[in-house]
């Protein structure tokens, strides 16, 4: 093990494949640890394999600052060094999915289709930037465990993917033949539908035990590619729902226009298996981020948030069910937390009076985070809940800590709420008897 790669002190090898190795380093400059995947050029550097090494590594290095999404692996630096170039990449501390393919280790049916939506809806931020993973499998999934459950998922590893954007030429039929879909196979032109092939086949393996085609030879893989149908997951597996059984083998169809035509639509049908209660919820398992991600794109305050900044919201809030009677604030409390309500209704009381009623997507204590002076922060009313609450909630030291890009989102939010009550109030004094 090499003590420095670059300026990076190595601490520990994480792992090795055929063209790489990969290694836990430190960034003495940003204080935080990386990965570092150093490349192997073979023993001849003018050889075929290290032309197409330094293609795919070439392509990640291409890739340098341009994904910036919760659930795909940052990659932070490339050193295109003549000897050993190498990636410097966000530090996960996870396991692949490689560990739940197997029949006697396999995941809850919610977590897994809880993973299908976190990376479809990554990928289709991927898509976005131009970019086709094309080598979507278990061991390029990275999942952050919490005790036995996974309590998030990263892609990585884009050595394989196709830049629309760029002008270099691309290594074609590229990926990893148990996942391929056919026109990848083939070589023919691809669109966002050959990873929503690959990500199908994941999940089919992830709820199987098994991918949904497997043989000893790779020309009958292939075969089984172009001509035969996988089996009915329900076959498989108990519990697995006609419509999941469907969404799965839809997705892996031979044509690639009788898939889901975008990550979008594939992300909402694999999430409202979670809503219509299509899949059995573990014991464990409470709130779902992908039920979470959707109830704020369904709330007004957030309209204007991207999926990136959503999945900021959903990680850095604190979520609080409030039940009925539950004093939010008292008149003369000081505080600096505030509150986006996802549902449920409140009610503000002066002095005794009712004055207002607010509901899902309207905000309480705003003035915490936007008080100029700390006078500001004494609430003038009491707050207290009318219908049980579902409450997003912030203090000004949390909402620091997320993106700049987010926080200029929250301040325009905020400045729709304030016009939007100052004209209510406008409105009571030219016209008392209209509101009343």
């Amino acid at each position: 093990m090499p003590p420095l790669i670059g300026k990076y002190p190595v601490l520990a090898r994480l792992g090795e494949g055929a063209t790489s190795e990969v290694f836990l380093a430190r960034d003495e400059f940003r204080g935080v640890d990386v990965a570092v995947k150093r490349v192997r050029l073979g023993l001849l550097p003018d050889s075929r394999e290290s032309h197409f090494q330094r293609r795919f590594f070439a392509a990640e290095a291409a890739l340098v600052g341009r994904l910036n999404h919760p659930n795909v692996v940052q990659i932070l630096d490339a050193v295109f060094d003549d000897a050993a170039p190498y990636l410097v990449m966000e530090y996960v501390n996870g396991v692949t999915l490689r560990r739940f393919c197997r029949a006697d280790a396999l995941l809850p049916l919610d977590q897994i289709v809880e993973i299908g939506f976190k990376c479809a809806m990554a990928l289709g931020y991927v898509y976005r930037q131009g970019v086709i993973h094309r080598d979507v499998k278990p061991a390029n999934l990275l999942a952050v465990m919490k005790g036995d459950q996974v309590a998030d998922v990263k892609i990585t590893d884009f050595g394989s993917a196709f830049n629309q954007t760029s002008d270099a030429t691309q290594v074609y039929r590229v990926g990893s033949l148990a996942y391929m879909s056919p026109e990848q196979l083939d070589g023919d032109t691809l669109d966002c539908r050959a990873d929503v092939y690959s990500l199908a086949a994941v999940l089919y393996h992830l709820i199987a035990g098994r991918p949904p085609f497997d043989a000893t030879r790779q020309t009958a893989i292939m075969h089984q590619i172009y001509n035969v149908q996988p089996a009915s997951l329900r076959t498989l597996r108990e519990g697995v729902s006609e419509r999941l059984d469907l969404l799965i083998l839809g997705a892996l169809a031979k044509d690639r226009d009788q898939r889901p035509a975008d990550w979008d639509r594939f992300a909402r049908e694999l999430s409202a298996l979670v809503t219509d209660h299509e899949v059995p919820r573990g014991h464990a398992q409470g709130v779902l981020d992908s039920e979470r991600f959707n109830l704020l794109r369904s709330l007004d305050f957030f309209r204007d948030f991207g999926d990136v900044e959503l999945w900021e919201v959903v990680h850095r809030a604190r979520w609080q069910r409030l039940p009925f009677g539950h004093a939010i604030y008292h008149k003369g409390q000081e505080g600096d937390d505030f509150h986006i309500l996802a549902s449920g209704t409140v009610d503000v009381f002066r002095d005794g009076q009712r004055v207002a009623r607010l509901g899902a997507g309207d905000s309480v204590g705003e003035m915490a985070y936007l008080a100029p002076n700390p006078d500001l922060r004494v609430h003038s009313t009491d707050v207290l809940v009318a219908e049980p609450v579902t409450a997003i909630s912030f203090t000004p030291h949390t909402l620091g800590q997320v993106s700049m890009a987010t926080r200029h989102l929250f301040d325009g939010a905020f400045i729709r709420v304030l016009v939007r009550r100052l004209h209510a109030a406008h409105e009571a004094l030219a016209h008392p008897r209209r509101i009343l």
